[in-house]
């Protein structure tokens, strides 16, 4: 998520088909946009879809469906859940209080936290004095009031740790408890409600599991952990990225990825797909219920608007004809799942001060279709 503008990463990733495999090749690996790293650029393991498709969950269409019970994580959030997330800095978008969010917002993710350079691992967090100067002073006691406020609306306010200038590396044992345990502070003073991973310039998936079981042992069973990779960083259960919520599986709230900023991408039936489509969407979300996750941990994350990111965008309509899609096989483009997954938890934006911009088509249009979907 870049703070100065738009949330860029990746590149443009082009499918070559060689002797019926796939590689990849990777170009201008900054993308179209400014302030923001060029993500991972290695070359992903090839995706090959599993020889037996068996869901995790499936339901005919039209069939009623009680609110999962086996959940990991996530203490009381709604079944279908939108996400997204809110800026802490001044960027030409729309400067906002907490307390002045959208009501569709489920589920705010504050970002993003500040890096400790003095004990590796540890991260830190305070108002951005040019937010804080923009709404005509915001303090610290008026920002815990406000999730408090949120708290009394029924909705989850969790802090965000990476984006464009993050320089957080939990790498080792050490680094991992003192991760967690600045993430446990944080909590505590702010009254957050977990911790989202946003670090797009590489993950070490056995520390940071490390970290976050960690961090569960200390908040508790209510502790929402979500996890926001780009869209290579789950072509494949052997990325990184999906390692860890495979590790985390069972305390995993849900993985909101960023399904934009990519170029051309693999879907789990093994055509080719271009990003701003609803195939694209559907295909892709696909690998990750192929690939072990549950279909109440897979989150749909796009660009509130064209201009919060550097390619990608689809219109919050593309957004539920993809969830309609996996949720009840209906509003599809070409391709089709092979079953339906009401379970599919919702949508992530970035951002909630872009979608502030266009009087919240993002979360009016999305946030509205949410409850229409089975389960």
């Amino acid at each position: 998520m870049a703070q100065t503008s738009s949330k860029i990463g990746g590149g443009l990733l082009v499918a070559v088909l060689l002797a019926g495999s796939y590689t990849f090749s990777v170009l201008n690996p900054g993308g179209g946009g400014t302030q923001q790293p060029a993500g991972d650029t290695s070359t992903p393991a090839v995706y090959v879809p599993p020889a037996t498709k068996t869901p995790t969950s499936s339901t005919a269409p039209g069939t009623s469906v009680t609110p999962c019970s086996n959940c990991g994580g996530g203490g009381s959030l709604p079944h279908h859940i939108l996400a997204g997330y809110w800026h802490n800095f001044t960027n030409g978008s729309t400067a906002l209080r907490l307390n002045n969010i959208n009501a569709n917002y489920s589920l705010i993710i504050v970002a993003f936290t500040n890096t400790d350079p003095g004990k590796p691992g540890t991260v830190t967090f305070s108002i951005d004095p040019s937010l804080s100067s923009a709404l005509g002073g915001y303090s610290q006691d008026a920002f815990i009031n406000d999730i408090t406020t949120l708290h009394a609306q029924g909705k989850k306010v969790i802090i965000s740790v990476g984006g464009q200038n993050s320089s957080v590396s939990v790498n080792s044992a050490d680094t991992a408890t003192n991760f967690a345990n600045s993430i446990h502070e944080l909590m505590k003073t702010y009254g957050f409600d977990g911790v989202d991973i946003d670090l797009e310039q590489g993950i070490n998936a056995n520390s940071m599991a490390s970290a976050l079981r960690q961090l569960s042992a200390l908040a508790g069973p209510d502790l929402i952990i979500t996890l926001a990779p780009q869209t290579l960083d789950m072509q494949s259960t052997g990325h990184d990225y999906f390692q860890l919520a495979l590790n985390i599986k069972d305390i995993l709230t849900v993985v909101n990825t960023q399904f934009y900023n990519s170029g051309t991408m693999l879907g789990c039936d093994g055509k080719v797909y271009a990003q701003g489509t609803v195939d694209f969407l559907t295909a892709q979300a696909c690998i990750q219920l192929q690939g072990g996750l549950r279909p109440d941990q897979i989150g749909l994350g796009l660009p509130a608007i064209a201009s919060a990111a550097g390619s990608g965008y689809v219109a919050p309509s593309v957004v539920n004809d993809a969830l309609s899609c996996l949720a009840a096989g209906k509003n599809c483009g070409s391709f089709k799942p092979s079953t339906t997954y009401p379970d599919i938890r919702g949508a992530m934006t970035w951002s909630i001060n872009w979608d502030a911009t266009s009087s919240y088509n993002f979360a009016n249009t999305v946030g509205s279709h949410l409850g229409t979907l089975s389960g």
